[in-house]
């Protein structure tokens, strides 16, 4: 029997990455677990309060930087303080990529710049509005460390994820099978 829930999002955990975006020449980083995907462009959603929504806007350009679980530490201070009180920056080693203005973390394994592509507003959370960035991916950059055979190994990332249910964070988990396992059943299906 289903229990319904209510209109709640469960679509958890999620992914963190720390967002970048220059805020008056200075780099700004803030911790976001509420990110799109469609194949070369992403999105994230920064409320109107967000000190790198400033920087956002100014510049049209903001990156991802996935930390690893040996960032943990950093990137939740990261989400405990302002950007206009605090900077972010000198936390970390700062490089830029082709767009010069998407601040990234030399630190974190995995980088992505993006250039803003629209912007929307979405409907109020905890009562202040969002401002929701779609951004086509101009470059995505990666330690050698974390390759294998040439291809991006995230068990070597050791990303991590936040669930909104009991904010909690999880490290990714084992393999439990390869894309297109569903073919077992079709060809039983098809005999």
């Amino acid at each position: 029997m289903k229990v319904e829930l209510g209109q709640k999002n469960y679509l958890y955990p999620a992914l963190v990455v720390l967002v970048g975006a220059n805020v008056n020449g200075k780099p700004n980083y803030t911790p976001v677990a509420h990110t799109g995907l469609w194949i070369t462009r992403s999105s994230v959603a920064l409320t109107g309060n967000s000190h790198s929504n400033k920087g956002i806007k100014e510049n049209g350009t903001f990156s991802f930087n996935i930390p690893s679980q040996e960032q943990l530490i950093l990137t939740d201070y990261c989400g405990l303080v302002s950007g206009k009180d605090t900077d972010k920056g000198a936390l970390f080693t700062n490089f830029y990529g082709e767009l010069g203005t998407a601040p990234m973390i030399e630190e974190c394994p995995l980088n992505m710049e993006f250039r803003v592509v629209e912007t929307t507003v979405s409907p109020r959370s905890r009562g202040v509005p969002a401002d929701v960035y779609i951004g086509e991916i101009i470059a995505t950059y990666c330690n050698e460390d974390v390759l294998t055979d040439g291809e991006l190994d995230l068990m070597k990332v050791k990303p991590y994820f936040v669930s909104a249910r009991d904010l909690f964070y999880y490290g990714l988990g084992e393999r439990i099978a390869r894309d297109g396992i569903g073919e077992q059943l079709k060809e039983k299906q098809e005999k």
